[in-house]
């Protein structure tokens, strides 16, 4: 278990943190047709989603030290050891926000309006959010999912290729980083070439998020508020993306050593 170390566990912390966030980030736009207040709604959206990526930003230095302090004589494996467990992290994190995801959908609910009641200004939202009689009412939205969130889904309403697009990126955006710091060390004499690449997987996996998902999600948001669709089919919509997001997680497992190996041969081309 020496691969298990304190750096290790403080940067799966963050991971869990990352991919928690990712997920919550779905239950906004079911808050905001919720209220049938959705330009707020996009901008609370907007900020969970700046958040999560200036988390990863910050994960990614602790990140590549792993690679510096692994022992010589057996870095491969003990670095991919190590890195399995930041994407199960991931894994952990997003179960954990699907879990959150009805108590949250309840919050953000009140964040949105009360982001309309302070004109905007988002320092004063978050001062009114951390204060302490926010936090106790915030205490009592507490909630578990429940099967009866499913009751009105059919298979045949599950978009089949949008759940399958959606768990293709979220395994990009989550081995991105691993991968390129794995390719690195397949590719010792590349390796500033490999770890320069994950910037760019990581916005790839980003452009086709905001291309081929989040349109389709705001679309239905849109209908809901403007009376053309219904609430439950933006909810299940949702639920559908956030399993596959944690399908995507899984997937990444998978993924990760061919996504290194792939990118320790494209640097051949850039070398």
């Amino acid at each position: 278990m020496e691969f298990l170390t304190g750096k290790l566990i403080f940067i799966a912390l963050f991971v869990f943190i990352i991919h928690s966030i990712e997920t919550l980030a779905y239950a906004v736009r079911l808050s905001g047709a919720r209220v049938k207040m959705i330009a707020s709604a996009l901008s609370l959206f907007n900020i969970m989603v700046m958040v999560s990526r200036l988390a990863n930003m910050m994960q990614q230095p602790f990140t590549g030290s792993l690679i510096d302090t692994a022992p010589k004589n057996n870095a491969l494996e003990f670095v991919e050891t190590q890195f399995r467990i930041l994407i199960g992290a991931s894994t952990v994190g997003t179960v954990f926000g699907i879990i959150l995801l009805p108590t949250f959908i309840a919050l953000f609910s009140r964040a949105i309006i009360h982001l309309s009641e302070e004109k905007g200004s988002v320092p004063f939202l978050i001062k009114r959010i951390f204060s302490l009689q926010y936090i106790k009412r915030a205490i009592t939205h507490f909630s578990l999912p429940k099967f009866t969130y499913l009751q009105d889904t059919r298979v045949k309403d599950i978009p089949i290729r949008l759940f399958c697009v959606n768990m293709i990126i979220t395994s990009i955006y989550t081995i991105g980083v691993l991968s390129a710091l794995y390719a690195a060390l397949l590719a010792p004499e590349r390796h500033s070439a490999a770890i320069m690449a994950s910037g760019l997987i990581n916005g790839i996996a980003t452009i086709l998020l905001v291309i081929f998902i989040d349109p389709k999600i705001s679309v239905i948001a849109d209908d809901v508020v403007n009376q053309r669709g219904s609430y439950n089919k933006l909810k299940n919509m949702s639920l559908m993306m956030v399993i596959s997001r944690l399908f995507g997680t899984i997937l990444a497992q998978l993924l990760f050593i061919w996504g290194a190996r792939y990118i320790a041969w494209f640097t051949k081309f850039i070398v």
